[in-house]
């Protein structure tokens, strides 16, 4: 090992020369041997290391208490010497073997971590071409689903040539619109565009076209004319041919793709011919299992129309199932079935329920066109034993197979016994009510008056009249007569005697009903009574 260099303060020097060396302990440091040998100290090994110790104790001879070294001395961080040690003569002053050790610091706080400023958006959706000539193309596209906390601050649009990986800038910055139009692109290549949205947190995952598109222009853009014809549900029944025409516009020629149901078509069973201006769809005999939605798709470059046809295949419909007779009650029986399993490939349109008398077995028809699963056939004959059958019927016709009632229906004899029907008689009984008051009069004596109202009520009340109170019905003065309701009460030859308060009162079983009026007999006749 190396034997490391020593300061010159500890070289060979008795303790009473390092102690007269050593300045007093409130005196500023003086510049001296001890800052230039600073370094040298600095590259000292650690002081555990033995050799160090043995070294330093063989060269300086045995003291009481030994000077504390230039090196030994506590350095601050900026490199001044923090304090020094007080002469070894003085009490209280500790020496190089007792001084206390130094304090460790604590570990330093870890720093905490940033906030999360954001995170970037998903891709754009929906990148499609607009446009193309032969040296510029339109792109559009639609804002990402997910934007993320951070704002939207742009998109930014590349390109390359197919076959290479250098991806170039359309152009500087970003842009908040969602459609661009490049320009200056070499006619002919074919090009690769992709889209990134960009945010705070960075750019999104590119949203690419899913093939390169050649720089060239589209004289006439790819167009579908489906016919009014072809708009609805084509239907068509098993066995027939099924030929479709569907015109379409697109220059140059453009690529014609016919799927089912997301599916690529069998050739052994749809014959597709294509020319420059439509095309054919043909099935020579159809079958169920052709049915389905069929989608035409025509395309140029990146450029493309789509349109979908619906082609239903029908057939006869199967039996209904399971027709029970589910009760027998006089005349009539209950019947009550489930749908077929097999409906054509259509709606059930209705059933046809039919029986038949089990002597002769002649059906007739019950219902035709009948919605409902389940029926009331009556009108049957007593003491004969009846079968039901059912056939389900759709678009194309009636089923080939009918279903068959499991159980017959056998009509009792029973003997008729006619009961009159019961019934409640109503009440008609009404209380008296006079429909037409007595109004009060002014008569002249010697002239014959009549009082007249009017009462109705069920039974025919009874009718008295009273003149102040007292009953006048058999006095001969007056005459009482009644006609549909109409009272009236006749006074012959009134005199100032007979003037008062006239009631009527009408009674029967069920209440009672009195009306009023004042009567004045005057002797002489005034100008108003001759006006009147």
């Amino acid at each position: 090992m190396t034997k490391p260099m020593l300061p010159k303060t500890a070289e060979k020097k008795p303790a009473e020369a390092q102690q007269a060396d050593a300045p007093p302990a409130n005196a500023p440091l003086a510049d001296g041997p001890s800052e230039t040998k600073e370094p040298e100290a600095k590259e000292a090994p650690p002081p555990e290391e033995p050799v160090q110790e043995a070294s330093v104790e063989a060269l300086a001879p045995p003291v009481e208490e030994a000077a504390v070294p230039v090196d030994e001395k506590t350095i601050s961080a900026d490199g001044a010497p923090s304090g020094e040690a007080a002469p070894p003569g003085e009490e209280g002053a500790p020496s190089a073997a007792e001084a206390p050790p130094a304090e460790i610091a604590p570990p330093p706080e870890p720093e905490p971590e940033p906030e999360p400023v954001g995170t970037p958006t998903s891709e754009p959706i929906g990148l499609c071409v607009d446009d193309i000539s032969d040296t510029s193309i339109s792109l559009k596209w639609r804002a990402p689903e997910k934007i993320g906390s951070a704002e939207l601050d742009g998109y930014g649009v590349e390109y390359c040539k197919e076959g290479s990986d250098e991806w170039i800038p359309a152009f500087a910055g970003l842009t908040d619109r969602t459609s661009v139009n490049i320009r200056d692109l070499p006619t002919g290549e074919k090009m690769l565009f992709r889209v990134k949205a960009y945010n705070i947190a960075g750019p999104s995952p590119p949203a690419a076209l899913p093939q390169a598109v050649t720089i060239r222009e589209i004289m006439q853009r790819p167009k579908i004319w489906i016919p009014r014809n072809l708009r609805q549900t084509i239907i068509r029944k098993v066995g027939d041919t099924t030929n479709l025409v569907i015109p379409f516009q697109g220059k140059p020629r453009p690529k014609v793709t016919w799927t089912k149901n997301d599916e690529p078509l069998d050739p052994k069973k749809v014959s597709v011919r294509n020319s420059d201006t439509d095309t054919i769809l043909f099935i020579r005999r159809s079958e169920m299992k052709d049915s389905g939605k069929y989608e035409l798709q025509v395309q140029i470059e990146n450029m493309e129309d789509k349109a979908s046809v619906d082609l239903q295949i029908v057939d006869l419909p199967g039996p209904p199932q399971n027709l029970k007779v589910m009760e027998v009650w006089g005349f009539n029986v209950a019947l009550e079935w489930k749908p077929p399993k097999d409906n054509g490939n259509c709606d059930i349109t209705g059933y046809i329920i039919q029986k038949a008398d089990k002597k002769t077995m002649e059906w007739y028809t019950v219902y035709d066109q009948y919605r409902r699963t389940n029926c009331v056939v009556s009108d049957l004959i007593m003491g004969n034993e009846y079968l039901f059958r059912v056939y389900a019927m759709n678009m194309v016709g009636l089923s080939p197979e009918t279903c068959l009632s499991k159980d017959s229906a056998y009509i009792q004899k029973t003997g008729i016994v006619y009961k009159p029907p019961s019934y409640k008689e109503h009440d008609f009984s009404e209380a008296p009510k006079f429909t037409h008051p007595l109004v009060s009069r002014s008569v002249i004596a010697g002239y014959n008056a009549t009082l007249s109202c009017s009462v109705r009520g069920i039974p025919k009340p009874k009718i008295t009249w009273y003149k102040n109170k007292m009953d006048i019905t058999n006095e001969a003065k007056y005459r009482m007569f009644s006609n549909q309701g109409v009272l009236t009460l006749e006074i012959r030859k009134p005199c100032p005697f007979d003037g008062g308060v006239y009631i009527c009162k009408a009674i029967n079983a069920s209440g009672e009903d009195v009306v009023e009026c004042k009567l004045e007999v005057r002797s002489q006749v005034t100008k108003e009574d001759v006006k009147k």
